[in-house]
């Protein structure tokens, strides 16, 4: 999006993008400051804002640390600054760059609550960090959903996305699968290790929309795991 040879449509696109991408966890971030739902959204809608109004995406040396790191960095910064807060905020009045969705708000307020209170550490960077691994997991399992959208197997991925996602709960047992899919157990488990594989696979591609390289994945997927392992 920064580069001055790429075409400005596909700057566009690209930046809405990050711009989606992003918000979640900036948002949690804010959060994490004492803000209310309203004052953070306002904030982060704000933030955008002055990144496209200032285009501070073209500044970011990449030699120097991450993307997502720049973003945080530059958030502090607008933090920090009262009057360049009042003055953003009055910026981003009218700006519909990336109009704010009211479900996905309700899905990043969803997230921060998940982990506000928790055994998370009090440090705030650690709800931004949780927040962005979990948009990318978020995001590649709608790719994946969507995938199996398109064949037909709706269901079948209803079914088994608890093999993905884990939680609490236990397992289900092959049998029990069997049973409410009419589907051979055996099948099922050659289902699951190609669930898996082709959610590596849609993780992945998650993570490269973030990157500038693909010799940058295995780095942010490392990252990732880490992350979401951690507490």
């Amino acid at each position: 999006a920064g580069e001055s040879q790429v075409d400005s449509e596909a700057a566009h696109t690209a930046l809405v993008q990050l711009c989606q991408i992003y918000w979640p966890p900036l948002y949690a971030f804010v959060r994490s400051r004492g803000y209310t739902v309203h004052d953070a959204q306002d904030l982060t809608q704000s933030f955008f804002a002055h990144l496209i109004e200032h285009k501070l995406y073209a500044r970011v040396d990449r030699q120097k640390g991450k993307f997502r790191s720049f973003l945080l960095a530059s958030l502090k910064n607008l933090l920090a600054d009262e009057h360049d807060r009042a003055q953003t905020l009055k910026r981003g009045g009218g700006q519909d760059f990336l109009p704010l969705n009211d479900v996905q708000a309700a899905a990043a307020e969803s997230l921060f609550q998940t982990h506000h209170g928790d055994e998370l550490s009090p440090d705030e960077d650690r709800y931004f960090e949780r927040s962005w691994a979990e948009t990318l997991v978020t995001g590649a399992l709608a790719r994946l959903a969507a995938e199996y959208g398109a064949e037909g197997k709706e269901k079948l991925f209803d079914q088994l996305k608890t093999f993905l996602t884990g939680g609490a709960d236990r397992l289900p047992s092959y049998a029990d699968l069997s049973s409410r899919l009419g589907t051979p157990a055996s099948s099922l488990r050659s289902d699951v290790t190609r669930l898996r594989a082709r959610y590596r696979v849609a993780r992945r591609a998650e993570v490269r929309r973030t990157v500038e390289r693909e010799s940058q994945v295995d780095d942010e997927l490392r990252e990732l795991l880490r992350v979401l392992t951690s507490r």
